[in-house]
């Protein structure tokens, strides 16, 4: 691979937003406490059997099985009510369909904005980058995160949940 080929893949970001009737308090709190309310199961390692989804500073984000067993997804990398929250990406590309990556050094970021756009209003943005680091599927993931059936989708099913709350 050249130098700029390879500069290009690790400036690969996959963005979207999504503008929810939530003060931004609320809105983080969705995102964050209430991901088993918005989060579809089929994005998901264990698929419908997933009894639980959850997030928190100290756990990062996971799912539990039917059986008990908590798959992470990643770490927080930073967690600031109500305004920013970064979080490790830890699920590699690699195989088909993706799967848990224990390593953090090969996990790519996703920061997530909430910003008040007026009273009672929240504008989310999803930045996703580092893709880099799961390595030559990197590229591949980059892409289908920002296609339509990505953040895009991910984000639509978080506002749907906030038109609920």
């Amino acid at each position: 691979m050249s130098e700029n080929e390879h500069a290009s893949r690790r400036e690969e970001v996959a963005r979207a937003c999504v503008t929810v009737d939530l003060a931004t308090d609320r809105a983080f709190a969705l995102f964050t406490d209430g991901l088993d309310r918005w989060w579809p199961r089929e994005n998901t390692f264990s698929g419908a059997r997933v009894p639980e989804l959850g997030m928190t500073r100290q756990a990062g984000w996971f799912e539990r099985t039917d059986s008990g067993q908590t798959v992470s997804w990643g770490g927080v990398r930073a967690w600031q009510p109500p305004q920013r929250l970064v979080l490790a990406w830890q699920i590699s590309p690699a195989t088909q369909p993706w799967s848990p990556e224990p390593d953090p050094a090969k996990a790519s970021e996703v920061e997530v904005r909430f910003t008040p756009v007026e009273p009672g209003r929240t504008l989310v943005e999803v930045e996703h980058r580092g893709f880099a680091r799961h390595g030559p599927a990197g590229a591949d993931m980059a892409a289908a995160m920002a296609s339509p059936m990505g953040w895009p989708a991910l984000l639509e099913a978080y506002r749907a949940a906030a038109t609920e709350a």
